[in-house]
């Protein structure tokens, strides 16, 4: 029997699964977004470790069968969450970068993945307004942005107070202030745990139970520290309503006090990009640091993220590391300015879909998004049966089925039935959560491929599905 894995086999792997991709995305666009029996197809995947492999082909064979069952997020009706897809020049230079293993450590482990880089993140800035000057490094998404700049962030704070924390440590440190509207993330949070600052340290200061950032109560809170710095997180598109920080005057205060600015824009620092939202993002310039997605609304593959500071200086402390076998200082090594060493070249597939649709192109997605978001506002305003919960700043849309004779926990007990129908439904994909106390679709329109005709089938569902289980209660 010969050995199973063969060195030509990567050609006719690559023509095979190609030609299956192909099949794949000439139906992404018309077939359901959650398959009837996708359970059941991705269950098949089971088994022990076998002892001696079945060949390339056959794997993939096994793979592209699994396959049947994975949910069309590549696909323009996907309004879970905030979910790109990738565009044509994204999706084609991910796959050159696998064909090209890089590992975009350092210049000296891949010229190309790093020069790449640079010039991703130069565009980038550029795109979402922010200085020239800024440093900055891609990451694998909001997460580990969010981490990387309130790394940067907490050895600033240390710094202010003598210590300098990445080498020595927490210990006889004060507790870290960070101040937040209610908007704050959990991908934010998630990183003050890991950095050992603490979920549970944020202060929020929000004037409503949807979360709106109280400015009076941040300011008091920043003199009641009598000079101590700060850090203050500010959110450009909180996740239900798309809504803003008002991040100039927080800008003001932070100056004002010593605090550190960080923005999570994960899709928000999109609305630079149109002159008809920059005014939401205005005075991210003035931050310390922000954060974006590349998998959100610029389109590229998962995973990807950026997260840029004022100063680049503030990221070596954390992520910065030498040994006698790595590059010595000199040349550019991201994989100093971030939390991996073995890194992913993605600014590949970033300076490709950049290079390929520049800033116009991105500005007429961002609109066209803007105006389908306006689409579906218009039509729950129009149904006597739904009920829009927020305004619609950017791309998201904040509603729920209402019948005329419930309310409160009922009300919610419904949309929540709804919510579980449309899932298994499967013609779309939407979910369901809470705003204002009340349980609430929040569709989110992000996806290249996302037409008029799949926002509309969207709103004709939430009704037909919500018409179907009122009239089960």
């Amino acid at each position: 029997m010969s050995d199973p894995l063969e060195a030509n086999d990567s050609v006719e792997a690559l023509r095979f699964i190609a030609a299956q991709a192909e099949r794949y995305l000439a139906g992404v666009s018309e077939r359901p977004v959650r398959p009837a029996n996708s359970d059941e197809v991705v269950a098949s995947l089971d088994g022990r470790l076998p002892e001696r492999g079945d060949g390339t082909m056959r794997a993939l064979a096994d793979l592209v069968a699994a396959s049947d069952g994975a949910l069309g997020s590549a696909g323009p009706r996907f309004f879970h969450w905030v979910t790109g897809g990738s565009t044509p020049a994204a999706l084609a230079a991910d796959w050159f970068t696998s064909a090209l293993d890089q590992n975009a450590f350092a210049f000296d482990s891949s010229p190309l993945g790093t020069r790449l880089e640079m010039l991703s993140l130069e565009w980038l800035k550029e795109l979402f307004g922010l200085p020239p000057a800024w440093g900055g490094v891609l990451t694998t998404g909001a997460t580990m942005a969010n981490f990387t700049a309130l790394a940067a962030a907490r050895h600033w704070w240390a710094e202010r107070h003598g210590v300098d924390i990445d080498a020595r440590g927490s210990a006889g440190l004060p507790a870290v202030p960070v101040l937040s509207s209610g908007y704050i993330h959990v991908s934010a949070t998630k990183a003050l745990a890991m950095l050992g600052i603490g979920r549970d340290t944020v202060r929020r200061l929000a004037r409503d139970d949807v979360g709106r950032l109280d400015l009076v109560a941040l300011e008091a809170a920043l003199r009641e520290l009598h000079g101590a710095p700060a850090i203050v997180v500010g959110n450009a598109g909180e996740v239900n309503a798309g809504d803003f920080d008002p991040l100039e005057p927080m800008a003001e205060l932070c100056e004002r006090y010593d605090a550190w600015l960080h923005v999570d824009g994960a899709f928000g620092l999109f609305a630079a990009v149109s002159p008809r939202t920059a005014g939401l993002v205005r005075g991210v310039e003035r931050a310390h640091s922000a954060i974006a997605d590349g998998h959100k609304w610029l389109n590229v593959p998962y995973d990807c993220g950026f997260a840029f500071v004022r100063e680049e200086r503030y990221l070596h402390p954390p992520f910065g590391f030498s040994a006698a076998y790595l590059p010595p200082p000199g040349r550019p090594s991201y994989g100093s300015l971030g939390p991996e060493a073995s890194r992913r070249a993605r600014g590949i597939a970033v300076w490709a879909t950049l290079r390929a649709y520049g800033r116009s192109g991105y500005r007429e997605m961002v609109e066209r998004h803007l105006a389908l978001a306006q689409r579906i506002a218009q039509r729950v305003d129009s149904a006597p049966e739904l009920e829009r919960l927020a305004e619609v700043p950017l791309n998201i849309v904040c509603f729920r089925y209402r019948a005329p004779d419930l309310d409160g926990p009922t009300l919610d007990s419904l949309n929540a039935r709804i919510g579980a129908a449309i899932l298994e439904d499967g013609r779309v994909y939407v979910g369901t959560t809470r705003y204002g106390g009340k349980t609430a679709f929040r569709p989110a329109i992000s996806n290249w491929r996302t037409t008029e005709a799949d926002v509309d089938l969207l709103v004709d569902i939430v009704l037909e599905l919500g018409a179907r289980e009122a009239a089960r209660r």
